[in-house]
This record gives structure tokens, C-alpha cells and sequence, in this order.
């Protein structure tokens, strides 16, 4: 029997055409887009600045979100606190959300000290320093010997910059206007304002630290920072400063005895906050009296259960202080721990040797190299000492084969 006129020729609707495959093109998931964040060029991990663009250097890019940055106290907290404040100040700018624990000082006495932002902060890089030519003429003798000595070395770039911009600049000798930092939000954690009772069972963890602890959790969980939360609103970042912990102040006593009593309350507290920062959008810099430390080994143990750390060793009160090969700088940064995620082998800092110094406007981390000595009286009291100690070898030899001699 033949098929009908009218259905002769048409497909039939189930019938699929010739050129559609059932193969899909993956796509990446997105990423969470939030301001003042950008993804790791290494790893994809979403990074926050921390306010000084040459530590963002050292760090990678920046400070990885989940991730805990420890800085050692220099010997009068004065350096340390002002990288806190910078990291503060980059979260007022980019509007996250702060909370800020202290046992000393309250908490609104360092949010009122925190830099001026710089609103037409265009980062501005000095072109090294090129050789005098032969057809140029030189008007100082210190040219002419720097041209001779050192014509053939390669010159030294001391500034830790990064070619694509990321975070703020900031006035020092300025600081931030109210109308400013009261736009962000701001949690408060200040010790005397939270009382602590003694804890019946033997808990290794101090009552100020559970306390602490407990209050990063409600906000956590209360201010949708969870990333396992649904997202009713907008994603957001919570920048944590924790100042001076395992200080007497905070009811610890790592810092006043050889052999404290206390001896893993910080431990234990840096192990769950950093379990807590891993499942949330949080980021947290944690400053540490490392030098009353008197145990290196616990020392070494609270370094590694942060994933970055930096030690400032500042001048101040040193021999340093005075020394003239160190007068363009005000201290010392060592690099302690760099983070590994989400690779095996840990970005490490192209250069070891660093110093910091504070200008009039802003604090920077640079590359140390002493100046060269090119002064004429050191160069010959050491061909004096040469030539002496030439004299005396010689002297030496000629008694030598005398003393032969006779007994030949």
C-alpha cells in the first residue's frame, strides 16, 4: 500500500537532522566575581591585596581568600601595626567587611589611624639609571669612578612591583576621612568587652581564644560568608586583623615564661581558624610577639600552621641604626613560610635580602643592596695594610734562607 500524497517528502517531527550531535561543548564554572579580588595567574586561587603593593609582590599577587598571613612583631610594633592598618584601609577602599579583634588598644583607636587613600594613585616607576655616555660631560668625580668601578655590572632594581595593578596607595602622613571608613562595615572584638570564666575541664584552649573563635563563627555564618551558604545576596569578603595574639593581654603566657603553662592555646586556636577561613570568603592577618617567644620549636610550630609569614626586624634601638650602609632603610623583612595551594611546590621570592623603609608618605619593601665604599681613605689604608703585610712576608723569607744558610 503507498504512503499518502500529503506526507510524502516532509520529515517526520522525531526525526533529527543530519548535521546535530549529541556532543556539548565543557565550559569553566565561573568564578566568583567580588570587588577588590582577582584570580591567581599560578594557581586560580581568588586573592585580596594587602594594601602594600610590593608585599602583594613577595605573597605572589596578593593574599589568597581562606588563607591566614602571619607578621612577627617588630621590638616596638610599630611597623607591624602599620602593615595592619594597610590591610584594613584596602578593605575600607573595597568596600568588604572588617572585623578587628584586640586585647590592648580598642578597636575603633586603630580604625581611626588608618591611611588616607591616594585618589589619584597612578603607581609611578622611576627609570633605572643609565651609564654616562662618552660625548656626555660629568660634572662630579663620584660619577667618574661609579663609571669606571662598576661600567660592566648589571644595574639593580630595589623596587617590588608587579607589571599589572592591583590594590591602592596609601598616605601615611594623612589618615582616612570618617565619611570613609564609616561606609564599610565594621565587626568589633575588644577582650575587656567580652568577659571570660575559668573553664572547669582542662581545655587547651584559653577562654579568650573561644571566645574569639565563637564570635568569627556567628559572623561567618550570620553575614553569609559560608561558601556553602545559598547566595540570597551578593558575595562579599571579610578582611580579619587579630592584633598581638599570645600576649599577656589575651590571658596567655607564651611571652612571660620559659615553660608556660598555656603552651598550645595558640596553636590550637591558629589550627581551627584556619580550618574555619578554608570553607569561607574571609582572609585574616594575625600579628604575634615572636621575639618574647624564648621556645623556638613552638615558634616554628605556630609558623606553620599559618600559610604565609613574615618576620620585620626593624633598626630601632640596634647598632643598625647608626650604621651608615643601612641608612636608606629602617629594618629588615624576612620571608617564613610562602603558601602551596592547589600546586606542589610553593612559589618562592626571587630574592632573599630585603629590607623595608618608611618614607614620608608610604612604606615600601625593597631589594637590600649596600651602596658601594668609594671613599679614598679606605682604599689606601687597605694598599697600606697590603703593602705592610707584603714587607713582613718578604722579611720573613729573606730570615728563613739566612737562618739556612748557617746551618748549611
Amino acid at each position: 500500500m503507498a504512503a499518502p500524497v500529503n506526507s510524502v517528502g516532509k520529515p517526520s517531527p522525531e526525526r533529527l537532522p543530519l548535521n546535530t550531535t549529541s556532543f556539548q561543548k565543557k565550559t569553566r564554572s565561573k568564578l566568583i566575581s567580588i570587588p577588590g579580588t582577582r584570580p591567581s595567574v599560578q594557581n586560580g586561587q581568588l586573592l585580596v591585596s594587602t594594601g602594600v603593593t610590593s608585599l602583594d609582590y613577595l605573597l605572589g599577587g596578593g593574599l589568597a581568600v581562606g588563607t591566614v598571613l602571619l607578621v612577627e612583631e617588630d621590638r616596638y610594633d610599630s611597623y607591624s601595626r602599620m602593615i595592619l592598618k594597610y590591610f584594613l584601609s584596602e578593605g575600607v577602599v573595597c568596600r568588604h567587611e572588617l572585623f578587628v579583634a584586640t586585647a590592648q588598644d580598642d578597636p575603633d583607636d586603630i580604625l581611626q589611624e588608618l591611611p588616607a587613600p591616594i585618589l589619584d594613585d597612578v603607581a609611578i616607576h622611576k627609570p633605572l639609571e643609565q651609564p654616562l655616555l662618552s660625548c656626555e660631560p660629568s660634572n662630579s668625580l663620584d660619577a667618574m669612578k661609579i663609571a669606571w668601578r662598576y661600567q660592566n655590572l648589571p644595574k639593580v632594581q630595589s623596587a617590588l612591583a608587579s607589571s599589572s595593578r592591583f590594590g591602592h596607595y596609601y598616605d601615611v602622613s594623612k589618615t582616612m576621612e570618617p565619611e570613609i571608613r564609616q561606609a564599610a562595615k565594621c565587626h568589633r572584638f575588644y577582650l575587656p568587652e567580652h568577659p571570660t570564666l575559668s573553664s572547669p575541664t582542662h581545655s587547651p584552649v584559653l577562654e579568650s581564644y573561644s571566645a574569639l573563635l565563637k564570635s568569627l563563627q556567628d559572623i561567618i555564618h550570620k553575614e553569609g560568608f559560608d561558601v556553602a551558604a545559598p547566595m540570597s545576596r551578593p558575595r562579599n569578603i571579610l578582611r580579619i586583623g587579630l592584633h598581638s595574639l599570645g600576649s599577656a593581654l589575651w590571658g596567655d603566657d607564651l611571652t612571660c615564661h620559659d615553660n608556660p603553662a598555656h603552651r598550645h592555646a595558640l596553636t590550637t586556636f591558629l589550627y581551627g581558624l584556619r580550618a574555619l577561613l578554608r570553607s569561607s570568603l574571609a582572609v585574616a592577618v594575625v600579628t604575634v610577639s615572636s621575639h618574647l617567644i624564648q621556645d623556638r620549636a613552638l615558634m616554628g610550630s605556630i609558623t606553620r600552621l599559618c600559610d604565609n609569614a613574615i618576620a620585620l626586624e626593624s633598626f630601632k634601638g640596634s647598632e643598625r641604626e647608626t650604621n651608615p650602609l643601612y641608612k636608606d632603610y629602617h629594618g629588615l623583612l624576612h620571608v617564613r613560610q610562602v603558601p602551596h595551594l592547589n600546586c606542589l611546590a610553593s612559589q618562592l621570592p626571587d630574592h632573599k635580602d630585603l629590607a623595608f623603609k618608611l618614607k614620608r608618605k608610604q612604606f615600601t619593601i625593597e631589594r637590600l643592596h649596600l651602596p658601594p665604599d668609594l671613599s679614598e681613605t679606605v682604599s689606601r689604608v687597605s694598599r697600606g695594610e697590603q703593602a705592610g703585610a707584603a714587607a713582613v712576608a718578604s722579611a720573613c723569607g729573606s730570615g728563613t734562607s739566612g737562618n739556612k744558610h748557617l746551618d748549611f
